[in-house]
């Protein structure tokens, strides 16, 4: 990995609900490097919103409660500054593509309003511009995410467009402040098909032309064999294995990356996916030890006693797994 841009480590979020405290997100460890594409996938509800959400401190504090850990950011702790520090470091250096682009804009400004207030209180630009140049800018975003007739996009509300144009409405706002590090919170997750793949080549492109680091997370093992550098699997709370993308593919160590894998429909229509049996523990009473030993088909006694820690098994491929102790 190249040098660090992000780096979590042990961090602990839970949330406090009427029944008791969830513990989701269980001792993540996760880095991003300059200009590195990283994925991050595993099943829904396993922490990956969250674990970004806690990174852009807007994960909603209560019920949420980060109880432990580090986010650093160029050297810098997220979580032991002040919002309004954290907002300066958004706005020029961090920003993020919703899976919801319905949710993610308001229906009740136009798109160029919701735009042009980005690109104004984003830190590079700041309050010295006047409001022609924040208007171009804001049209030459447009024109970046292949927008037809832009300046007529800026009138538009957001239920006048297609979901593929909203989607892309957000990709502009990401990319518009000239973030070093972009997430990608399954950015495809409403779109047919065709739309998807013209989506993401265009999002492929933007990244590769501005350099930016990345985190794209997805449910499709397709789209992070093609589009990242490095992958991490999560499972409940927790990173289970993390390898280079092809190094992963070839060699998937820990039982549930060997289940996902499996998972995978096969294009001959030979067979049915097998999958991983069971389901995500209950994060009021998680299980002891190694989260996924219920439903591990290599499960082991020590398993259920201590929780596994990373494994170094070469080729920066990591394995929390006690297959892989030795």
């Amino acid at each position: 990995m190249s040098e660090p841009l992000l780096t979590i480590q042990n961090l602990h979020v839970g949330f406090d609900i009427y029944g008791g405290h969830l513990k989701v997100l269980d001792g993540v460890n996760f880095a991003v490097g300059k200009g590195e594409k990283v994925g991050l996938v595993g099943e829904t509800g396993c922490g990956k919103t969250t674990t970004m959400k806690s990174v852009m401190r807007i994960l909603p504090m209560p019920p949420g409660k980060i109880t432990d850990g580090e986010i650093v950011y160029k050297g810098r702790d997220l979580l032991r500054v002040n919002l309004k520090k954290v907002w300066g470091v958004k706005g020029k250096g961090i920003s993020m593509i919703f899976q919801d682009p319905t949710a993610a804009l308001n229906p009740v400004f136009t798109i160029g309003r919701q735009l042009m207030d980005v690109v104004k209180y984003s830190r590079d630009t700041g309050k010295d511009h006047s409001g022609d140049n924040i208007r171009e800018r804001a049209i030459r975003a447009l024109k970046d995410v292949a927008m037809p007739d832009p300046e007529r996009i800026l009138s538009n509300y957001p239920i006048q467009l297609s979901g593929g144009m909203r989607q892309r409405i957000c990709i502009a706002m990401a990319l518009v402040t000239g973030s070093e590090l972009l997430i990608a919170d399954e950015p495809t997750t409403s779109l047919d098909v065709t739309i998807q793949d013209q989506v993401l080549r265009l999002l492929g492109n933007l990244v590769e032309e501005k350099g930016n680091s990345t985190i794209f997370i997805t449910h499709s093992l397709g789209i992070v064999r093609e589009w990242t550098n490095r992958v991490y699997v999560m499972y409940a709370g927790s990173m289970v294995e993390a390898a280079p993308t092809k190094e992963l593919f070839s060699k998937p160590l820990h039982p549930y990356t060997q289940g996902l894998m499996k998972a995978v429909p096969k294009l001959t229509g030979e067979g049915i996916a097998e999958g991983v049996t069971g389901r995500i523990p209950n994060y009021l009473t998680p299980p002891s030890g190694c989260r996924f030993h219920p439903r591990c088909p290599h499960v082991m006694p020590i398993c259920k006693e201590k929780r596994p820690p990373f494994f170094d098994v070469g080729n920066t491929h990591q394995v929390a797994c006690f297959l892989y102790k030795e």
